[in-house]
């Protein structure tokens, strides 16, 4: 994957790549800030955007970067994947701006049957007015990880049926 050889990639990175492929949501020269640097999702998904096809800009920030907010308030495309449900609040994210949400949380909701729901790392009520696109939680990433999973199987079965 970082020399961009072709294989199999990690489901959720690919999955973003590509929604934001189909999306047609431009990336060439895009400061894009990813939230998190897990080598499940932010790592990888810092190189697949970085590289030629992509060509965004990409930081990458954590729990110990000094002033989050501020490379977010610069960035034309968001991807948080922290695990910080609400984390991404309306005055961090500029107007226009792409924001996909990768995270997952289970908090308490008086308004469902088990007493939880699933919530993300943006607040997207307060968030998504201002942004040219965003995904929700659930129903965002999730479908298209499952996506890159099956292409990863597919993969794996040419790669078998070639190899005999």
């Amino acid at each position: 994957m970082v020399i961009g050889v072709p294989g199999f990639l990690p489901a959720t990175p690919f999955g973003i790549v590509e929604l934001l492929k189909r999306y047609r949501i431009e990336t060439t020269g895009k400061n894009c800030v990813v939230i998190g640097r897990s080598n499940i999702v932010g790592r990888p998904l810092s190189i697949l955007l970085s590289q030629r096809g992509m060509d965004a800009t990409v930081t990458v920030v954590h729990s110990k970067t000094r002033n989050i907010a501020g490379f977010l308030r610069e960035a034309d495309i968001i991807i948080a994947a922290m695990g910080s449900p609400s984390f991404v609040k309306a005055d961090m994210v500029k107007v226009g701006a792409v924001v996909i949400d990768v995270g997952t949380t289970s908090v308490p909701s008086q308004y469902s049957k088990s007493g939880w729901k699933l919530t993300g790392d943006v607040d997207f009520d307060n968030v998504a007015p201002k942004c040219s696109y965003i995904t929700p939680v659930p129903g965002g990433v999730g479908p298209m990880t499952r996506v890159a999973l099956l292409r990863n199987t597919l993969l794996a079965v040419e790669m078998n049926d070639a190899a005999r």
